[in-house]
């Protein structure tokens, strides 16, 4: 058992898969770096200064006691968060389907068929006239 699990994880499609999850999390950080630390500082920007990280609707305030630690934690949505997340998601299906694009032009296009030959009827029947005109 032991031989077969180590055939398996051997194998190319193992080790490439296990690449592309490893690239896919490094990517992802940069994506996230970039959405967060370039684009929605534009976007926050021509949209009246706007930080759309801290963007939330607060359910319930934080409470603090006397000495200002807070005791319990505010309860928000963070529709902020969640449009950076979007844009994220956005960035990141552009990527890929500009890289399978590219993809699909380095493939060779399909050859084409050959053209169909004449059938074993229409052959034997060339034959028979061949033998009956000699």
């Amino acid at each position: 058992m032991l031989k077969e699990f180590k055939n398996f994880i051997m194998t190319g499609n193992v080790i490439e898969f296990a690449v592309a999850v490893i690239l896919a999390g490094a990517v992802g950080l940069v994506v996230n770096g970039f959405v967060n630390d370039i684009v929605m500082p534009l976007v926050g920007h021509f949209a009246g200064g706007m930080d759309f990280a801290s963007l939330k609707v607060v359910l319930t305030e934080a409470v603090t006691d006397a000495e200002g630690n807070v005791t319990t934690p505010e309860n928000a949505i963070r529709w902020g968060a969640w449009v950076n997340t979007i844009m994220n998601l956005i960035i990141v299906g552009f990527v890929l389907f500009m890289i399978v694009k590219a993809y699909n032009k380095t493939k060779k296009p399909p050859e084409p068929e050959a053209p169909a030959g004449p059938s074993d009827n229409e052959l034997l029947t060339e034959i028979r006239d061949a033998l009956k005109n000699r």
